[in-house]
């Protein structure tokens, strides 16, 4: 077997793990055929849903490709003069960096909607998507093919509720969303900070991560920020009267906590004369 070569016979690579037919409405037998595709004629998708790769689980399957070829075809379609890829983009990059020069193609005829399905369904099904770029693939197909909730879950082979709960991560502000990327955060673990207060989410990010929470204990710091919260806007309600009154009467911001009484003064001016009033 050479070194960069195919692996087993070409004949034999007929791919048996990308999709299961019943999720695949592109199987077409006349036009859907296996070939060997130079890879400067491939390019990748930029709608696909998946934007971020392992470079040490590329490094593995680049390793693995040298050593037995690369088993599983990857999915194209023509454009124009270039092949898009529809399935298997991981494959694609770990065969270059492997240094081979062609790589085993089925070619598809595909729409739009039926390339993002593919692409969606081949990612999800092998749990290769990060929650996240799941969710934004979900969206994706609801907001450009004006799927519902419903048909997007039949499509991909998922309980309508999966989707509905993968969606609402979109919620998320930005940092909870980049953090879920880049530490590969689950689902599970982010979903209780969706309805936080902003101020939470960024208190609770570091700790999630670096001391790998798990959703309970997500969950049971949002609920000690709530307390505090209450036990403040309690306590505001009950002295609120006060504090104003006194203020008025001193002529000083003040701030009656659970033990104490602070006032503020805008300049030492300020200062003398509220001292002067409380020494009387």
């Amino acid at each position: 077997m050479a070194k960069h070569g195919l692996g087993r016979g070409f004949e034999s690579l007929i791919p048996t793990e990308l999709v299961d037919e019943e999720f695949d409405p592109t199987v077409d037998d006349d036009k859907s055929k296996l070939v060997e595709i130079e890879l400067t004629k491939i390019v990748r998708d930029e709608d696909q849903p998946r934007k971020d790769f392992d470079v040490a689980a590329l490094e593995e399957l680049a390793d693995s490709i040298r050593q037995f070829g690369v088993l599983s075809p990857i999915v194209v379609v023509k454009i124009d003069d270039n092949y898009q890829i529809v399935a298997g983009e991981r494959r694609y990059r770990a065969a270059k960096l492997a240094g081979l020069s062609k790589i085993p193609a089925i070619i598809r005829t595909l729409d739009a909607q039926n390339r993002l399905e593919l692409s969606i369904i081949e990612n999800a099904q092998r749990e290769d998507l990060n929650a996240i770029e799941l969710a934004t693939a979900y969206a994706k197909l609801k907001s450009q093919f004006n799927m519902s909730n419903a048909e997007v879950a039949k499509r991909v082979g998922k309980k309508e509720g999966t989707i509905v709960n993968s969606l609402r991560l979109l919620k998320l502000p930005d940092e909870a969303k980049k953090a879920m990327r880049e530490h590969h955060l689950s689902e599970g673990v982010m979903r209780p900070l969706i309805s936080a207060e902003p101020e939470v989410i960024k208190a609770a990010l570091p700790r999630l991560i670096e001391e790998s929470w798990t959703a309970r204990q997500v969950e049971q710091f949002i609920a000690s920020k709530k307390k505090k919260s209450s036990a403040m806007a309690t306590k505001t309600h009950i002295y609120a009267k006060q504090e104003v009154k006194l203020s008025d009467k001193y002529n000083s911001k003040v701030r009656i906590g659970v033990k104490s009484v602070t006032f503020s003064c805008k300049n030492e001016k300020e200062l003398k004369e509220l001292l002067s009033k409380l020494e009387k």
